[in-house]
């Protein structure tokens, strides 16, 4: 009976380290200033198996979007899109300037030293959805800056 036990534990073991398919690096929320309703946060995600990120959440947040920042002309535009795609072994940056995750409808102002509590929904090619609870730490309003600066160029929000 004991037997039993250690193989079913050990093939539940298995099962869920099956799923943890997508593995998070780095991961952190800019600070705002009192007022401020939107921030972004930014990662590395590393998928074992080929795998999409569909949804995030956050409870500091009235909404979440997956988001993509590009050049179109001489003007940056940011859409959301409905998933991001994680091609097996490769890391894609989330990141200032590039895809991001924004946090939007803030509740109250996300300060620099605070954690920033996320959940990834990541699909993998057969539609099984995985959640990642992630805790993200709140760096300084200009951190990631050096992406974006210099560019001279205007920024577009659209949806």
């Amino acid at each position: 009976m004991r037997r039993k036990v250690v193989v079913s534990l050990f093939a539940a073991l298995l099962s869920s380290a099956a799923l943890a398919q997508v593995e998070v690096a780095e991961p952190w929320v800019r600070a705002t200033v009192a007022q401020q309703k939107a921030t972004g946060a930014f990662m590395r995600l590393t998928a074992a198996k080929d795998a999409r990120l569909v949804e995030a959440r956050s409870p500091v947040a009235g909404a979440v979007e997956i988001h993509q920042m590009k050049m179109e002309g001489d003007v940056m535009k940011m859409n959301a899109i409905p998933a991001l795609d994680l091609p097996a072994g490769k890391t894609v940056e989330l990141k200032p300037g590039g895809y991001h995750v924004m946090l939007l409808g803030l509740h109250a102002q996300v300060k620099e030293g605070e954690m920033v509590p996320l959940t990834l929904v990541v699909e993998d090619r057969d539609g099984k959805r995985e959640q990642i609870e992630v805790q993200a730490p709140v760096r300084p309003l200009a951190a990631g800056r050096e992406a974006q600066h210099d560019r001279g160029h205007a920024m577009e929000h659209k949806h």
